[in-house]
């Protein structure tokens, strides 16, 4: 009769390269996992940041150019050079510059606003902003190719790049929030080849978790510097209703523009 003694000696103990080999693949898919989450928290803060910048701009603009004309007043009333100065450099903060129509996004250009900026700011109507996050089918693809396609799971260079071409293609369609394109990658990855995974010796193990710990480290520090970004922290205080945060902030402005232009009307009723 066996002994529970001695069940490990007839089934076998696991060989240390197995037990390796286990540890690998966990910290594998812990780590594909982190990258999933990681750039799942950058696509919102990139999209939050452009919408932010979409809805918000204009207002902010707005108040930069009521800034520079209470300025510019107070030193017209004045006449004192240190109000000039003030006056001068806050008008210089908004002269036009080279490329201003990238750097802001198409709101303005050398002759000011644009008409859709406009309309926002007097709150007429205009296109809808895009969507802050992709759709959750979207999402539910991009975590089901993630985990298939991870470059993370190579054991070969040749298949290493051909994953990292693949998982490029996949981060894009998934900023788009194109569930179609995300259908078509995840057929063309079920048809193609599947890569077969090599025994490894202890030594490439031990060398395959070290490298996991530092790519661990360098996504720690990527995520950390998402978190403490102006957007970032924005972002991670209405996670689940970013709409409602920009909503909020949108009145605050409105609140200082029409204290601004009270200021600058008692400024220049001052005249």
């Amino acid at each position: 009769m066996t002994t529970p003694e001695a069940e490990p000696e007839q089934g076998g103990a696991p060989r240390p390269e197995e037990r390796l080999e286990q540890a690998v693949r966990a910290a594998e898919q812990a780590l594909i996992e982190y990258e999933i989450a990681l750039e799942t928290f950058r696509v919102e803060v990139e999209n939050f940041s452009r919408l932010h910048e979409q809805r918000l701009g204009p207002v902010y603009a707005r108040l930069e150019e009521l800034e520079a004309q209470i300025l510019e007043a107070r030193a017209a009333r004045t006449g004192d050079a240190e109000d000039r100065r003030r006056a001068d450099e806050a008008r210089a903060r908004l002269m036009p510059i080279p490329g201003v129509e990238e750097l802001l996004n198409g709101w303005m250009d050398g002759d000011g606003l644009f008409p859709e900026a406009t309309a926002m700011l007097t709150g007429q109507e205009v296109r809808p902003p895009q969507r802050v996050r992709p759709g959750e089918e979207a999402r539910r693809l991009y975590r089901e190719l993630a985990r298939k396609a991870h470059p993370d799971l190579a054991q070969e260079e040749a298949e290493r790049i051909r994953r990292e071409e693949f998982i490029t293609r996949v981060n894009a369609a998934y900023a788009r929030g194109d569930e179609a394109e995300l259908r078509e990658l995840a057929e063309e990855w079920a048809a193609g080849p599947v890569p077969e995974r090599r025994p490894s010796r202890g030594e490439e193990l031990y060398a395959r978790l070290e490298w996991l710990d530092r790519r661990k480290e360098l996504l720690t520090l990527l995520a950390k510097e998402l978190e403490e970004s102006a957007i970032g922290a924005m972002l991670r205080l209405a996670p689940d209703d970013p709409d409602r945060l920009l909503d909020e902030i949108a009145e605050q402005l409105a609140t200082q523009v029409r204290e601004r232009e009270a200021e600058l009307a008692g400024v220049l009723a001052q005249d």
